[in-house]
């Protein structure tokens, strides 16, 4: 009877204590901080702060946006690591990301390993852009001209390295043929090149050179996605013109290796949902993306599907790692 007793007796000290007991707060119940790797006002930035503003409304905590520009986006994924794995920071992840895990000898992080995925946010294609009076009309007359001057015609991209410069060195190889990439500094270098004719051909997002091609003044001759965007319809893809090549640009969320996965899926669900509105759709249209969302599952397997990619591209076409 004692030992019944002493049971029974310690049951009911154990409910007292958890019924008295604190509550588990629910996530979220502080500020969520989003670590970006750009500068304000690039295409990344702009995504994530328009998601950042309806997360704040719909999770009830408000989200800011820490820049911390830097090379390989190095200075951004430390500070993200660096922070408790509870939630609470997010790392903004892009194609990027998985491109700078072949360039560096020493990374000081792994994509893959030191960061939880939490959801994609949006994907976007290159266009493979002329100037308005160029001849070429279509992919297939570019080409053409590639294979009867064999390394004289000359494709314009940013800085070694780059989604640009790695997707013009990746058509290369899958149309085999002979061109020179000639790297600039920057999209407005590119720009100027286009059209003052020193190059045939730019590879260039359509967010970075909207205003030109909306003018008229360059021109698509083809997107690099598997599927035509709904931001420029009436442009072929490069698939569609008869080469065996797709590439497309992509951004979403991650967290520091170790975080909850409740924290992870209550963040998953609201991205989901702020990605299915209508009018975030349209603004990342006009951005020149395409909003997706999807599961975590589908961000690691982008994650690791483009690290092997560019991998292979880098090591084909010779570039130095830093």
């Amino acid at each position: 009877m004692r030992s019944l007793f002493r049971i029974l007796a310690g049951a009911c000290c154990a409910l007292a204590l958890a019924a008295g007991g604190p509550a588990q707060a629910a996530f979220p119940d502080q500020p969520i901080r989003i670590i970006v790797a750009f500068g304000p006002g690039g295409l990344a930035d702009i995504t994530v702060r328009l998601v950042g503003e309806k997360l704040t409304r719909l999770l009830g905590q408000p989200v800011v946006i820490d820049n911390r520009p830097g090379a390989g986006g190095i200075p951004a994924a430390q500070a993200a690591m660096s922070a408790k794995a509870d939630g609470y920071t997010l790392l903004v992840v892009s194609n990027g990301t998985a491109i700078t895990k072949s360039l560096y000898k020493k990374l000081p992080f792994d994509p893959e390993k030191d960061f939880t995925p939490v959801s994609l946010m949006a994907y976007y294609d290159l266009a493979l852009l002329v100037r308005k009076d160029s001849p070429y009309r279509s992919l297939a007359d570019l080409l053409a001209d590639v294979r009867a001057h064999p390394g004289k015609i000359n494709f314009a991209t940013i800085n070694p390295g780059s989604t640009q410069n790695l997707s013009a060195e990746l058509f290369k190889t899958a149309a085999g043929i002979d061109a020179a990439i000639v790297p600039f500094r920057n999209t407005p270098d590119v720009t100027r090149a286009l059209l003052a004719g020193d190059v045939e051909i730019g590879f260039e997002s359509y967010a970075a050179l909207k205003a030109q091609i909306d003018s008229g003044s360059l021109r698509a001759l083809a997107t690099s996605a598997a599927q035509r965007s709904g931001y420029l319809p009436s442009v072929p893809t490069v698939r569609e013109s008869g080469v065996a090549y797709e590439v497309t640009g992509w951004n979403g969320l991650a967290a520091p290796a170790g975080t909850p996965p409740e924290a992870v899926a209550v963040l998953n669900r609201a991205v989901n949902s702020i990605i299915a509105m209508p009018e975030i759709r349209q603004r990342f249209l006009g951005l020149g993306t395409e909003a997706f969302a999807g599961t975590p599952e589908d961000l690691r397997r982008q994650m690791a599907g483009d690290i092997v990619k560019w991998a292979a591209v880098i090591k084909r076409a010779g570039i130095p790692q830093e």
